[in-house]
């Protein structure tokens, strides 16, 4: 009969019938028994009874779905590990106590924790902690998984100086595990570059720059979950977003938050921000450019603000017998006051109405009354009150404004004057202006005008904290709608230079964040790539001189170089052998082309029976094959990518440094191993650097 051993696990003891000498299985039996106690915390939740405890049906609705919000972040996810890490301290730090470090807090019955979750204070030291300063650790011990089983462990003896600093192996195959489906989450592998970002503080706004495979989208979304746990009560009340770049993008990364236990987090693009009209037009890159030019925020500004004007007329208030007068002077006084704060157009149409009918009650008050402020409500509502508010302060409706702006060259020149030139102008102007809102084909760019518009006219809802990735490629108009929704919060600002592939691609994130309005904010760089193959990277990197001069090439520290080819002479059968051979290996693969190409590729893939998907779409270990144009590979990753036809992602584009920062891209989205098939020449930048 097996002996019982005690195990201490952060302040709680757990017996256990295990070998005495091996670990591995006692690591086990603590995983199945935090296993358990996990679904006895869950089962307490679903047995709650809140019949007797709520006071009306609102709060029974409300906690109902707090209920059901918390019985579903105790889910046990059978292939993702409770715990991965183990910490043991020396005494008498946290009186030698040993912590098992996971994705979320489990506790046994008396309330003792069995897991600590990885935001925690106490956890912080996993990522941390080095033999130069091992932070109170004796021991880090690393677990790896298979299939959700424990199959190995790794030890760090961080405070015995005989031990030689090492690269952890079970790390490194974290890292280059080959994935099938969505983005999952780093919370394993975060390095302390990393950790330091993700632990900043809420108050603050954050840029990050990192090339490829520096994980700033993982790290931005695990600073999502941190702020989560760390001001769970503010942003619950405040709200959270994630941004993404399109809907592929946000399709891929939208299980990380959940495996972390993070449900109400909200994601959207832009687009999805400024949805106030239909999009159905697009725009030649130099009227976009010019439309997301931040001087265009000033020409709506002019706009809104032209439709005030000042009264010509007394106003001659009745109330029962008694007729009360207010001369145009003071009138306009009381408009001019008014347009001087500055404060939102609608803001000030709502207040003039009152600060009208207070200059009738100071004229009933010096005439002997005591009026009250239902009397100046009753005044404010009165029809000659109302019909100057119209005359002078009429409302504005932006998606009309932008429209008049678009289709009346002299109302567009009378507010552009000084600010943008007479080809500018032309340049915004429709060759047919449309008849109304609804008929016009209004493009993304009118889009964000309109946003600016109506914030203009009435305060955009502000969050407590977001999360802009793919940062690099919006427009100053596009920031400033960005920026709308985070006045009274903080955001963390994600994107990498080199990967800038709009033509008004930000050129730095000092105007980029002045734009947010968050002047003045942090930026860090993250340069030590961890996912993309070392020679993968340097043969990217060739192209930093040509399109990203002075910026730091991605250093990898991988120690697996990856697999790189490169197969010349090449048509679309030999594209479709290339995938054949690549799913060959283990692993998602992705075949990258410009957009022109797809079609031709995706019928050769059929008539070779290769399935395959569109980016977006999941992947299973039945379908592992993806089909990305080139304009929709930013911020995705497989463990093999295809790459056909570099000259002709180049080409794809309108501008020689445009196309070379989409073929960086789609270069740099392999984990595991490239191949390039190309029939053209390749690029001249590619060639080796002298």
């Amino acid at each position: 009969m097996c002996p019982f051993i005690r195990v201490p696990t952060g302040g709680s003891t757990v017996s256990a019938a295990v070998p005495t000498d091996d670990p591995l299985v006692r690591e086990r039996a603590h995983l199945a028994s935090s296993r358990a106690a996990l679904r006895a915390m869950r089962e307490e939740v679903e047995a709650l009874d809140i019949k007797d405890v709520t006071a009306n049906w609102v709060n029974s609705i409300v906690l109902e779905r707090q209920i059901e919000d918390r019985i579903k972040a105790l889910a046990d996810l059978s292939h993702t590990p409770l715990f991965f890490g183990r910490l043991d301290y020396l005494p008498p730090t946290q009186h030698g106590q040993r912590f098992y470090i996971g994705r979320r807090h489990v506790h046994d019955a008396h309330g003792d924790p069995m897991v600590i979750d990885w935001r925690a204070p106490v956890s912080q030291p996993y990522y941390q902690a080095s033999k130069k300063d091992p932070q109170d650790v004796g021991l880090r011990r690393r677990f790896g998984y298979t299939g959700g089983e424990l199959t190995a462990y790794e030890d760090e003896h961080l405070s015995d100086p005989a031990e030689l600093e090492r690269t952890s192996r079970l790390l490194q195959t974290e890292i280059e595990r080959p994935r099938v489906g969505p983005m999952r989450d780093i919370v394993a592998t975060i390095q302390p570059e990393q950790d330091e970002i993700v632990r900043s503080d809420l108050s603050g706004t954050l840029c990050v720059q990192g090339g490829p495979g520096t994980g700033k989208t993982a790290v931005g979304l695990h600073r999502v979950a941190y702020l989560l746990y760390a001001h769970r009560e503010r942003l619950a009340r405040t709200g959270t977003l994630v941004i993404g770049p399109n809907r592929s993008f946000l399709q891929y990364i939208e299980q990380v938050l959940p495996a972390l236990g993070e449900l109400e987090v909200k994601q959207a693009t832009v687009d999805d921000l400024v949805a106030h009209v239909e999009v159905r037009g697009t725009d030649e890159a130099a009227t976009a450019v010019i439309k997301g030019d931040a001087r265009m925020a000033e020409v709506l500004r002019r706009a809104v603000r032209s439709h005030v004007t000042l009264p010509a007329e007394p106003l001659m208030v009745v109330r029962g017998s008694r007729r009360w007068r207010v001369p145009a002077h003071e009138l306009e006084e009381i408009v001019r006051e008014l347009t001087e704060r500055d404060i939102r157009y609608g803001a000030a149409r709502e207040a003039l109405p009152q600060r009208i009918a207070h200059a009738v009650l100071v004229r009933m008050e010096q005439a002997g009354e005591a009026p009250d402020d239902r009397v100046q409500n009753a005044v404010a509502r009165n029809a000659a009150v109302k019909a100057v508010v119209k005359e002078c302060w009429p409302p504005v409706d932006p998606a009309k404004l932008v429209l008049r702006l678009l289709g009346d060259a002299g109302f567009l020149a009378e507010h552009a004057a000084g600010i943008l030139d007479e080809e500018e102008q032309k340049l915004l102007l429709w060759t047919k202006p449309a008849r109304s809102v609804k008929t016009a084909k209004w493009s993304a760019a009118d889009a964000v005008l309109i946003d600016e518009a109506t914030d203009l006219v009435e305060r955009t809802h502000s969050l407590g904290h977001v999360v802009l990735d793919e940062a690099q490629d919006l427009s100053p108009m596009q920031y400033r709608a960005v920026g709308r929704r985070c006045t009274t919060g903080s955001a963390t600002v994600l994107g990498d230079l080199a990967q800038g592939t709009t033509p008004w691609a930000t050129q730095s994130w000092q105007t980029a964040l002045a734009h947010l309005g968050k002047p003045g904010s942090r930026v860090e760089e993250l340069t030590a790539g961890f996912r993309v193959p070392s020679e993968v990277i340097a043969y990217a990197s060739r192209l930093l001189p040509h399109m990203a001069p002075g910026l730091a090439p991605v250093e990898s520290v991988r120690e697996n170089p990856g697999a790189f080819e490169i197969r010349s002479g090449g048509d679309a059968a030999a594209v479709v052998t290339a995938c054949v051979d690549a799913l060959g290996h283990e692993g998602s693969i992705g075949l990258i082309a410009a957009d022109a190409r797809i079609g031709v590729l995706a019928e050769a893939l059929e008539e070779a029976g290769l399935a395959h998907l569109a980016p977006g779409e999941e992947t299973t270990a039945a379908s592992r094959l993806t089909l990305v144009p080139a304009s929709l590979a930013k911020g995705l990753e497989y463990d093999y990518v295809v790459l056909d036809e570099p000259a002709a992602v180049v080409d794809g584009e309108p501008d020689e440094r445009t196309g070379l920062r989409r073929l960086y891209v789609a270069l740099t989205r392999a984990v595991s191993g490239l191949t390039i098939v190309h029939a053209a020449p390749l690029p001249e930048q590619l060639a080796p650097v002298a």
